[in-house]
C-alpha cells in the first residue's frame, strides 16, 4: 500500500488559497479516480477537485470554511501502488466554473455541480412494520416514528388518541388536536421554543457577506423614492397578456426596463461603471442590465445583455430564461458578469419602499415596489388609481442627487404615459 498526498493545485491567476465549501468524502470512505473530492471557492469561482487515484481517503486538509493554500496538502488517500505522490498531475481536470455578480459585489461564484451516475437498482426492502410501544395509559399503541415523533414535540399520549385504522396515523393526531384544545396541546402552527442553531457562514453564502460589507464601507449610497401611477400601464399590460397567443406572459418589468433603457441616453452617468482604484467612471452606451435573482445557492445577477435592443416580448422570455439558468445553476460566465446597472424587484412580496445596495463597481440599482390601489384627486374628482412606488440607489461619488432625481421623474413620465413606451 502507499499513500498518495493529493496537494491544492493552481485554480486560478493570482489566486493564493481557496475555501473548502463542501467535503464529498469523509476518511475512511473508499473513492475512486475522477470521483469528486471537494468544492473549493476563490474570490471568483468555484471548482470541483476530482480525485486523480483511487484509494482509500486517510486525511483531509480541515473543515468547511477552513481556507487551504494552494500546493497545500488537500487530502492523503491510500492506494494500492508502491510510489507515492506528493502533488497532483500537471492535467488535474478543473471542473467548469460559473461566476455570478451579487448586489454589493464585483464577483462571486458557484459551481456548476456534475449529475452523479445513479446507483445500481436494488431490490427495495419490505417496510419495516411500524414500532409498538407502551404509553402512560398502560395500553400498547402502533404508530409510525414520525407520528410518534409529532406526538412527543406537542405533549402528546398516544394512548388517548382513537386510531381510525390499524394504528395512529397523522390524521388520527390531528383530530384529537382539533377536539382537545384548551387542554395545554400545542396545536398545528402554534409557536414552541427551538434549539439554537449555530449556522457556518460559508461559501456563496460568506462571498455575499462579504461583498455586501464592502459595497457599504466603500460607496456612499443615497436613495430616492418615488410615486408613480401605473393605472394606464396596467390597463395595457392586460390588453396585451389577453391577445399575447404564444408569446409569453408580461410583468411589470419588461415594460420598466424599456422605460429604463429609453431614459439613459439623457443620463449616461446612471449607467456606468466606477474603477475607484483607478479613478475612471466608464459611461457604458449600451445597456446591460443585471436582474437580482434568489437562487437556492444565494442571491444572483444574471445579466439581460443589449436589453435596449429588446422589446417587451423579447424582454420578457429574456427574463424568464436568464432567471431559469441562474436557479438550475446552467447560466453561463457571460450571462452572469458585465452589468451595467441592476433592477431588483421582490415581485410578489413587495414592500412600500426599498434601500436596495448597489452592485459594486455599478453606481446605480433600482428598485419598483409592490403595486397598490389608492383613492387619489384629479382635478376636483377622486378616483381609483394603482400606485407603485420606485427606488433608486446611487453612488454620491458618481451621481449627483439632482441626477437621481431627474432621472427618475423622467422615469415617472413614460411609466405614467405607457402609449410613450411604443413610441418612435
Amino acid at each position: 500500500m502507499a499513500r498518495y498526498s493529493f496537494r491544492l493545485p493552481d485554480i486560478g491567476e493570482g489566486i493564493a488559497e481557496a475555501e473548502i465549501v463542501a467535503w464529498h468524502v469523509k476518511i475512511g470512505d473508499r473513492i475512486e479516480e475522477d470521483a469528486q473530492l471537494a468544492d473549493m471557492m476563490t474570490d471568483k469561482a468555484t471548482v470541483e477537485m476530482e480525485s486523480p487515484v483511487s484509494g482509500i481517503v486517510v486525511e483531509l486538509a480541515g473543515e468547511v470554511g477552513d481556507m487551504v493554500s494552494i500546493g497545500s496538502t488537500l487530502a492523503v488517500i491510500e492506494t494500492e501502488g508502491e510510489a507515492t505522490a506528493d502533488a497532483p498531475p500537471a492535467d488535474t481536470p478543473v471542473e467548469k466554473e460559473i461566476v455570478a455578480e451579487t448586489p454589493g459585489a464585483e464577483e462571486v461564484s458557484v459551481a456548476e455541480v456534475a449529475p452523479t451516475p445513479a446507483p445500481a437498482l436494488t431490490p427495495a426492502p419490505e417496510p419495516a412494520p411500524a414500532p409498538v410501544a407502551s404509553t402512560a395509559h398502560g395500553r400498547a399503541v402502533l404508530a409510525s416514528p414520525a407520528v410518534r415523533a409529532r406526538a412527543k414535540d406537542l405533549g402528546v399520549d398516544l394512548g388517548q388518541v382513537h386510531a381510525e385504522g390499524d394504528r395512529i396515523r397523522h390524521s388520527d393526531l390531528d383530530a384529537f388536536l382539533r377536539y382537545s384544545s384548551g387542554q395545554g396541546y400545542h396545536t398545528p402552527g402554534a409557536s414552541r421554543a427551538r434549539a439554537d442553531e449555530p449556522v457556518k457562514v460559508i461559501g456563496m453564502r460568506r462571498k455575499i457577506a462579504e461583498n455586501m460589507a464592502a459595497s457599504k464601507r466603500a460607496i456612499p449610497h443615497f436613495t430616492y423614492v418615488e410615486e408613480m401611477d401605473v393605472t394606464a400601464l396596467e390597463e395595457m399590460r392586460a390588453d396585451l397578456n389577453a391577445n399575447r397567443g404564444g408569446r409569453p406572459k408580461l410583468t411589470m418589468l419588461p415594460f420598466l426596463i424599456v422605460a429604463i433603457c429609453r431614459t439613459i441616453p439623457q443620463f449616461p452617468m446612471i449607467n456606468a461603471r466606477y474603477d475607484d482604484e483607478a479613478g475612471v467612471v466608464t459611461r457604458h452606451g449600451a445597456v446591460h442590465l443585471g436582474m437580482a435573482t434568489q437562487t437556492d445557492a444565494g442571491l444572483m445577477v444574471p445579466v439581460i445583455r443589449d436589453a435596449q435592443d429588446m422589446n417587451v416580448w423579447q424582454l420578457a422570455s429574456e427574463i424568464t430564461r436568464l432567471a431559469e439558468a441562474a436557479r438550475t445553476g446552467k447560466a453561463k460566465v457571460e450571462e452572469l458578469t458585465g452589468g451595467t446597472l441592476t433592477v431588483t424587484s421582490l415581485g410578489p412580496l413587495g414592500g412600500i419602499a426599498t434601500t436596495p445596495v448597489i452592485n459594486r463597481p455599478e453606481v446605480a440599482i433600482i428598485g419598483p415596489n409592490k403595486i397598490v390601489e389608492r383613492p387619489v384627486f384629479d382635478g376636483d374628482d377622486i378616483r381609483r388609481a394603482k400606485l407603485m412606488n420606485l427606488s433608486i440607489s446611487c453612488d454620491h461619488r458618481v451621481v449627483d442627487g439632482w441626477d437621481a432625481a431627474s432621472y427618475v421623474q423622467a422615469l415617472k413620465k413614460l411609466i405614467e404615459t405607457p402609449v410613450l413606451l411604443f413610441a418612435d
